[in-house]
């Protein structure tokens, strides 16, 4: 068993706080970042940044399904971390500013690992069909703020 981590990033033309907002705003624009991996969305308590407690169930193969209660919270500025209560799964949302007007979203996920074979190939393929994931999220993300 190993820790297992996949991160994605992106260049957004927008300002890092409407950024962060719209990743923050759980009840209005999040759920339209979402792609079809994503189904039975439903935020449970809060809807703003910290304190938030929402749902999801994540398909990330067609056999793989993962029902998620994420707590959020925000340790430090421009920061969502999403703890899953269902599993070890943690996602952190980190938005930085990269220049005038534009700003870095970078989401990684870490979760403990299978051991044996089926271990070897979740660290070897769940890494990069995750990101295709969150690069969605991203492209989406992008469309939205930059208007």
């Amino acid at each position: 068993m190993g820790q297992v981590e996949a991160t994605t990033e992106r260049i957004i033309a927008a300002d890092p706080e409407e950024v962060f907002d719209a990743l923050a705003d759980y009840t209005g624009t999040r759920a339209k970042l979402l792609p079809e991996h994503f189904s039975e969305y439903e935020v449970r308590e809060g809807g703003d940044g910290e304190g938030t407690l929402v749902h999801w169930k994540l398909q990330a193969t067609s056999k793989r399904v993962r029902d998620c209660l994420l707590e959020v919270s925000e340790p430090t500025t421009g920061q969502l971390v999403e703890k899953d209560r269902n599993s070890s799964m943690v996602t952190t949302w980190t938005v930085t500013p990269a220049g005038e007007g534009k700003a870095k979203a970078v989401v990684s996920t870490v979760w403990n690992g299978a051991g044996g074979i089926g271990g070897f190939f979740e660290r070897t393929f769940a890494p990069k069909g995750l990101g295709r994931i969150y690069d969605a999220v991203l492209a989406k993300l992008a469309a939205e703020v930059e208007k």
